[in-house]
């Protein structure tokens, strides 16, 4: 009978401890897994957090076809089989808290805007392409990949067999091109809701997030421009100048519920010294401006 109840104790301790912090849903980027790269800030979380519930999204049936997602599999039918999974999910169905790397972080802030339910608390988007790319200078995967890649953008990024196939020409955005980019962007141009009529529920859905997080490393060599992580980008017709995101249109008009955000003090834009996803898991930054203000809870 003691055994007994003491198993019972056990096992209803660790039911507290497990409902006791919110589910942790990640994506990973280009040239990564679902349990690659991204898998030490898995491990991380679980042991600060025991029974913390944390998964990561993994397109296809392997790994061998995760990391082909990452460039050869179209992101509206990411995003769609993502939301699938997560509402399969019966831990997740009380709302999670999501961690986006690089391309990840754009792919879960579209799960975000088109698949309210279950509710995303929290977003924390790690170099995120928000505004998009103009440009590969270090491309992460093979020779092989990298040269596919560069191949179709010089093909054209907007070309339709380009856009439908090629991951990377999905939030291509071409600043002496806008026209184009508006119009023949089949993924970030949609989410951006640059394109008419304007879909108010990205609006809607985006502003239930508690708080959206975007990290801008300060010493991006591949995310050209880096500032894109903030939402910001080159001015149209030239690629030097970039502008603010509070001066830009996006925010001033609220298309996505960026202003409504911030005027709320739930945009956050951070910054930390460092290349491109370089940041310790185990280090005061990632500890104290993430882990404990956006996933501790």
């Amino acid at each position: 009978m003691k055994i007994f109840v003491s198993c019972f104790f056990i096992i209803i301790s660790i039911i507290k401890t497990s409902a006791s912090y919110t589910p942790v849903v990640m994506y990973h980027g280009m040239g990564d897994t679902a349990y690659g790269s991204i898998n030490s800030v898995k491990t991380f979380l679980e042991s600060k957090f025991p029974g913390i519930y944390v998964t990561s999204i993994q397109m296809g049936n392997n790994v061998e076809e995760d990391f082909l997602s990452s460039y050869l599999m179209n992101l509206n039918e990411q995003v769609e089989k993502a939301c699938t999974m997560i509402k399969a999910d019966v831990r997740l169905k009380n709302g999670y808290h999501s961690i986006g790397f690089s391309q990840g972080g754009q792919i879960l802030r579209a799960i975000a805007q088109r698949c309210p339910e279950p509710p995303m608390k929290n977003l924390i988007s790690l170099g995120g392409q928000h505004q998009g790319v103009y440009g590969f200078p270090k491309c992460m995967g093979t020779v092989k990949i990298c040269n596919y890649i560069r191949e179709m953008l010089n093909f054209g990024a907007y070309v339709k067999y380009v856009q439908d196939n090629l991951v990377q020409a999905e939030y291509w955005h071409d600043p002496l091109q806008e026209n184009l980019y508006r119009d023949r962007s089949i993924f970030l141009a949609d989410i951006n809701n640059v394109k008419q009529p304007r879909n108010e529920s990205y609006k809607i859905n985006l502003t239930r997030l508690q708080n959206l997080v975007l990290v801008q490393f300060l010493n991006d060599t591949i995310v050209q421009p880096k500032e894109s992580s903030w939402f910001q980008f080159y001015e149209p017709g030239q690629a030097t100048v970039v502008y603010k995101l509070r001066n830009s249109t996006l925010y001033q008009e609220d298309w996505i519920g960026l202003k409504k955000l911030d005027e709320t003090k739930r945009l956050k834009l951070l910054g930390t010294i460092g290349d491109h996803l370089q940041f310790h898991v185990h280090g005061k930054w990632f500890y104290n401006e993430i882990v404990e203000p956006y996933l501790s809870k």
